[in-house]
């Protein structure tokens, strides 16, 4: 049954592991690593227009969002847009829609909001044109965190990111640290091929040295809230988001005050959820 309108949220995901393999010939990485989707999200809003339309897009950053930055890509390229055209394409005709965009998750933050739009854009374009297609084979096209997120909650991952087993959902209490810089997953991947061995560290990230290479900022944050919170920092994704789990909601909400407080670094308690 077709719909007019929908909505769907879009959660951002952290990395708990990360293992990367060697590029391969086509410069591309194996990876393996345990993902969550978490309550941090943005929100699609979709409209169906009339058979004839084309399809309108916009993106804003929601009233309520923990970090902006400049909205100043192209429409064409951003994964949400790039995610209905391989829809119309896999379908073989044009599905027109008014999209809204709500962005919360902050941009280039190793928290995959772009990817997390992608899957939010497929779920709700399936669902609005009662489409009959598989959505994994374009979900792969569009980025490795992509088809984890077509589902979400917890779940090792592997391969191109296209193997994806998912595990018991547990909630775990979050304290998330947001830097105001971005780090290029373009840049900490090449910055990881020159280290040549991936130096494995207790945060489970094998991308942190790359990414303390490309950012300098990263590093002395990184050394500065293990100091303050006394507790194991890890990195999310490329960066430059940083994250610490907690023994519960308060403990999470007092040291995201006291981050706010204390820095300039922007913090928010958060948690794993299952969609």
């Amino acid at each position: 049954m077709t719909c007019t309108s929908t909505q769907q949220i879009a959660y951002a995901k952290v990395n708990f592991s990360l293992e990367v393999g060697q590029a391969q010939d086509d410069g591309m990485h194996l990876i393996c690593s345990k993902m969550a989707t978490i309550a941090l999200s943005d929100e699609l809003e979709l409209t169906r227009l009339d058979d004839h339309s084309l399809s309108i897009y916009s993106i804003l950053w929601h009233e309520d969002a923990p970090l902006t930055s400049e909205i100043d890509w192209p429409l064409k390229s951003d994964l949400t847009v790039r995610a209905h055209l391989e829809l119309e394409k896999a379908v073989g005709r044009k599905l027109p829609v008014q999209m809204k965009l709500l962005k919360r998750i902050p941009v280039g933050g190793g928290l995959a909001g772009g990817s997390a739009d992608a899957a939010a854009m497929l779920r709700a374009v399936v669902a609005m044109f009662d489409l009959d297609v598989e959505l994994a084979p374009i979900a792969s096209k569009l980025g490795s965190d992509v088809p984890f997120l077509i589902t979400g909650g917890t779940a090792n991952v592997a391969g191109m990111g296209e193997q994806v087993t998912p595990l018991a959902f547990e909630t775990v209490h979050l304290l998330l640290i947001i830097p105001s810089y971005s780090c290029s997953t373009a840049e900490v991947f090449k910055a990881f091929d020159g280290l040549g061995e991936p130096q494995k560290t207790d945060n489970g990230n094998d991308l942190m040295q790359a990414a303390f290479t490309v950012e300098h900022r990263l590093a002395i944050d990184f050394e500065a809230m293990m100091e303050l919170t006394g507790l194991t920092i890890h990195l999310s994704g490329s960066g430059s988001t940083m994250f610490a789990i907690c023994d519960n909601a308060e403990q999470a909400k007092k040291l995201a005050e006291r981050i706010q407080k204390e820095t300039t670094l922007v913090a928010i308690a958060t948690h794993t959820c299952a969609p």
